[in-house]
């Protein structure tokens, strides 16, 4: 553990702790008007270090190329109940892929989403709806019982919630094989605006299931 911290290490902590969402070091950088990210790289590596030695609830952990300050997985629940749950529809859409095709990994549903599966995670991770395991360099992904609860779907079973997803929204069953990531001159499918029901327009993109 390091016997020192410098000032920059506690400036990551701030902005990590601010920002609520992975960022990377190039991001990091920027928001601390560091030109040259690789000081701010090891600032998030000693950081990273220090909480792994610390008894905390809190822990720093990588997401893709990016890092986030997070509830360690075991004290999640233990914040449900003061945890508003407030999702927009690209979080909705993010949340039905990974109901539909669970366990996923998180590197396919960057290439179904794109960039924005790593934030959506972290935000769907921190409401209880959806678990994290460790999976070679990546996560996988399921839903939580407080999922199933807060849909009302009898069954947290897999099997059970993708034949809900079928039946009572609508969305047809397709291969999970993502899409490629769209390029510089792609556009992205606009996200919907408005939801009448949980769930029920979050769409898919690529290869993924679409509600009719």
């Amino acid at each position: 553990m390091p016997s020192k911290l410098d000032d920059l290490v506690f400036e990551v902590e701030a902005v990590l702790f601010a920002a609520g969402k992975p960022l990377s070091p190039r991001e990091l950088a920027e928001a601390l008007g560091v030109d040259d990210p690789r000081p701010v790289q090891r600032a998030v590596r000693t950081l990273e270090e220090t909480y792994r030695n610390r008894q905390s609830a809190l822990e720093v952990r990588r997401v893709g190329d990016r890092y986030a300050l997070q509830l360690q997985e075991r004290y999640v629940p233990l914040v449900h109940a003061v945890t508003p749950v407030e999702m927009a529809p690209r979080t909705l859409r993010a949340l039905t892929l990974i109901a539909y095709h669970q366990p996923i990994l998180q590197s396919v549903l960057v290439r179904m989403i794109g960039e924005v599966a790593y934030e959506e995670v972290q935000h769907l991770r921190g409401l209880g709806l959806v678990r994290t395991e460790p999976k070679g360099s990546t996560l996988e992904l399921s839903t939580t019982r407080r999922f199933a609860e807060y849909f009302g779907i009898p069954s947290g079973r897999p099997e059970e919630i993708r034949r809900l997803l079928e039946q009572k929204l609508g969305v047809q069953p397709t291969a999970a094989a993502p899409a490629p990531e769209p390029g510089p001159s792609e556009a992205v499918p606009p996200e919907p605006t408005e939801t009448s029901a949980p769930l029920a327009t979050a769409s898919g993109a690529g290869g993924s299931p679409t509600p009719t």
